[in-house]
């Protein structure tokens, strides 16, 4: 993790707890309100999950409350779908909002109130320039602006045409409604920011009511105000807004006075967070929705197999800076590997199967193995797998030419089964092809258990499922989304992994993994964790994989 200027994250304290901790001891507020304010364009990502472990968290450690608001000002980006996944996505990680879920169109019509209150004071103006127009107008940071040819109509004219935008009198892109501030300023935002822009499209809550709609700008912290917000916490790129954000607090008859305070947004490796992105590999069918596992979105991560408690974990291991910084995506590995170490059962599966014969075991004899649930939790309990004559390893447990320090399978090498016997290669079976389809070896009757009979050691521990007791799955082996560490946002679809998605068709699991029908994740034996998939059925058993046991993708992209 390369993160800078992190500021007091040990024992859950950071600048902005410490702001907040400042002002209740001097008794600038008697109640803390915060505010998680999504758009409903799109799903939540990992990203959010920071912002809503920050707020939800702080309210909850100051005995404060956090709102749940969505800022719903575009209808012809928003959907119902989106309200309803963000709600959840907010209650799975483990907060609740109570009776305070509120949305920006909730104040529609005191927001219209309140720009005509800024138009009655010279402070707000129609402008018929085209967006172009605008745009080439509004100057550089080198250079100031133009003041708009219609900046200086008068009162009832503004007026007049701003009613008649409302009622629906002009077509998309006539006009808006802009603010009455400074062309030549150096913050551009402050260069006559546009409030209101015609928009005659149905919105998923106040239908066809409205032909106007505000700005995220104007609606953002006149909301803020209206709930009474303590503390607007938002990330950095709002920096630059918040001049702007306070310019309204003093223009406008607010019921009170929010402060902006500006976090670093968070930065993952081999990710890109930006919410036009995401649609784009979702639109593009780059991915197979919202909640491909292969999706930053929490959705995604979900389905993956992500706890939430790893990732609030997550969030407060990289703590709260005042700094953009990159975080590294083994961080958050680290932390879901933290987590699922200690809550998930152990299964065996082989996932590239070999087939095995144990020649001088018994014909048509098997036997039950004692197999642990969880080495480190006793109170787990213990499972019976199936232990035969013909069995399946992994097929990379074995090499015909062993390299150096290869200790597992070979002709002539002795190896223990877990929780089974030691067995010695005595053969490789091959196909017309020349591939490996068959060992045959033998066992050691008298190394039940695992344990060696005589004190003699091996130096490999193999996996592996019993033929007779094997169910099949598909397996989905899932790595990073992009090949490079920085992927280009301008050009995602070039930094595309081919190999982000390997299925696996024919994998040997045993049959405890069929009997359950538990979502929760699983480790398989040497593997990493997995868990089923939605895609799964009785007939048909799919499990995602999680999350490796190591870090084995990062050393494949170094090698090329």
């Amino acid at each position: 993790m390369t993160a800078t200027d992190t500021v007091g994250t040990e024992g859950g304290r950071d600048f902005i707890r410490d702001i907040v901790q400042a002002d209740l001891d001097a008794r600038k507020h008697k109640k803390i309100v915060t505010r998680f304010p999504p758009e409903p364009n799109g799903y939540l990502h990992i990203g959010h999950a920071k912002s809503i472990c920050l707020n939800f968290g702080i309210a909850e450690e100051f005995g404060g409350q956090c709102n749940l608001r969505f800022d719903d000002t575009n209808p012809t980006k928003e959907e119902q779908e989106y309200i309803d996944a963000i709600e959840y996505d907010v209650r799975w990680l483990g907060f609740g909002w109570g009776t305070n879920l509120f949305y920006a169109s909730d104040y529609f019509e005191r927001l219209y109130e309140w720009a005509e209150h800024l138009i009655k004071n010279g402070k707000a103006y129609i402008d018929d320039q085209t967006q172009d127009e605008m745009r080439m107008a509004r100057g550089t940071l080198k250079e100031p602006g133009r003041n708009s040819p219609f900046r200086d109509r008068g009162v009832e004219e503004n007026l007049d045409l701003f009613r008649r935008m409302r009622s629906g009198e002009f077509p998309n892109g006539a006009r808006v409604l802009r603010a009455r501030i400074d062309m030549t300023s150096g913050n551009i935002n402050l260069r006559d920011p546009v409030l209101y822009r015609i928009l005659h499209a149905s919105h998923p809550r106040t239908g066809t009511t409205w032909s106007i709609y505000p700005s995220y700008d104007f609606a953002h912290g006149q909301s803020d105000a209206i709930e009474g917000i303590t503390h607007s916490i938002c990330t950095l790129e709002f920096e630059d807004h918040r001049p702007l954000y306070e310019w309204f607090l003093d223009n406008l008859p607010v019921p009170s006075r929010p402060r902006q305070y500006e976090f670093a947004r968070l930065n993952l490796t081999y990710t890109i967070l930006s919410k036009r992105v995401l649609t784009g590999l979702v639109r593009d069918i780059h991915v197979k929705g919202w909640d491909d596992p292969r999706m930053p979105t929490l959705a995604g991560l979900r389905r993956r197999g992500v706890p939430a408690e790893a990732i609030r974990d997550f969030v407060k291991r990289i703590g709260v800076a005042k700094a953009n910084s990159v975080v590294d995506a083994a961080v958050f590995d680290f932390s879901v590997r933290e987590v699922l170490n200690k809550t998930a059962l152990r299964r065996m599966a082989v996932l590239r199967p070999l087939k095995v014969t144990i020649e001088n075991y018994p014909e048509g004899q098997s036997e039950d193995i004692e197999a642990v649930n969880h080495p480190d939790n006793p109170d787990a309990g213990s499972r019976k797998i199936k232990f035969g004559r013909t069995l399946y390893v992994e097929r990379e447990d074995f090499m015909e030419v062993p390299a150096k320090k290869f200790y597992r399978l070979s002709p002539g090498a002795e190896v223990r089964l877990r929780y089974a016997y030691f067995i010695t290669c005595k053969e490789a079976i091959k196909d017309a092809s020349g591939e490996v389809v068959e060992l045959r070896c033998t066992y050691d009757p008298a190394s039940r258990g695992g344990n060696s009979p005589d004190g003699r050691k091996v130096k490999a521990t193999l996996h592996w499922v019993s033929e007779a007791d094997a169910v099949t799955a598909e397996i989905r082996i899932y790595n990073q989304l992009f090949t490079r560490p920085d992927p280009d946002a301008a050009n995602f679809a070039a930094d595309l992994n081919p190999q982000s998605l390997e299925v696996l068709s024919d994998a040997k699991l045993e049959s405890a993994l069929a009997k359950s029908n538990s979502s929760e994740p699983v480790q398989f034996e040497r593997q990493g964790y997995f868990c089923t998939d939605p895609d799964s059925a009785p007939n048909r058993l799919v499990f995602n994989r999680t999350v490796g046991l190591r870090d084995t993708y990062a050393k494949i992209a170094a090698s090329g």
